[in-house]
């Protein structure tokens, strides 16, 4: 069985990997909105995309960063014992 700091670490690892995806995802739609700002009808497609995409994977990453918090919680009380 892994040891708490084994599990801090992962969980640590996870949420960089989750927040820094997030980070890139949402600069390649700024990108793609900066790019097709001059195209009347596309640029408020992308536009209307970067708000509705950008909103539903903030809540995605909150999610998994609160589920991951929970388990290294889970962890550290396994280890601790219910203090």
């Amino acid at each position: 069985m892994p040891s708490y700091s084994d599990v801090e670490r992962a969980v640590r690892a996870e949420k960089r990997q989750i927040w820094v995806a997030w980070l890139c995802g949402g600069g390649i739609w700024l990108l793609i909105t900066r790019a097709t700002m001059n195209i009347p009808v596309v640029s408020v497609i992308t536009q209307a995309l970067l708000v509705i995409l950008g909103v539903l994977f903030t809540y995605a990453a909150v999610t998994m960063t609160r589920k991951l918090n929970a388990k290294a919680d889970a962890a550290r009380r396994e280890v601790l014992g219910d203090i």
